[in-house]
């Protein structure tokens, strides 16, 4: 967990496959805790052809079954599918603006929204943002992606930086946006 949010967490992503990683994390995390999903992060590599998106869109029914009878992962059906959906619609948007990361990065004008968050406390559930793009993912046929999951996704991928003020990484980030000159 130290790890994650030390290296992970909060840093900006623009691959489409690391995207779409944290995208099934989060689907999978929804109502469980974000522990038993990054210590299961492995078998979810494994499971999910190492989060390529392209070769989980072609999944079929056999896959399905492969998926909840393997105890390494969540096995819940409807999440399975909703990976499996997802990866679909992702390929759908990528025809559309040329890769997921510029659609993405669009809800937040291409760069990373600041927060000045003191504690855990004064984090809310979503923002205004994560309201409407998950309304506008879901009118794309995506699942599982409310607006909770969707500000869990912001966070994991650096589109808010969410560290607390005090917080190491957070000063880090502001470095290294000063030194890039942004």
């Amino acid at each position: 967990m130290l790890a994650y949010h030390d290296e992970e967490w909060g840093v900006p992503v623009h691959d489409d496959r690391k995207i779409y990683e944290f995208l099934v994390l989060e689907v999978f995390q929804a109502g469980l805790s974000w522990r038993t999903v990054l210590y299961k992060r492995e078998n979810f590599r494994k499971a999910f052809a190492r989060f390529d998106y392209r070769k989980v869109a072609r999944f079929g029914r056999r896959d399905v079954a492969r998926l909840l009878k393997d105890a390494g992962i969540i096995r819940n059906r409807q999440k399975i599918e909703a990976a499996i959906n997802n990866a679909q619609r992702l390929l759908d948007v990528r025809r559309e603006h040329g890769t997921f990361a510029r659609y993405m990065w669009s809800w937040v004008d291409g760069k990373p929204i600041v927060h000045h968050f003191r504690t855990l406390k004064d984090y809310p559930p979503y923002i205004d943002e994560t309201v409407a793009w998950a309304k506008d993912l879901k009118t794309r046929g995506f699942k599982f992606l409310g607006p909770t999951v969707v500000y869990a996704h912001m966070q994991a991928v650096g589109m808010v930086n969410d560290h607390t003020v005090n917080c190491f990484r957070r000063k880090k980030r502001s470095k290294q946006r000063m030194e890039n000159g942004k």
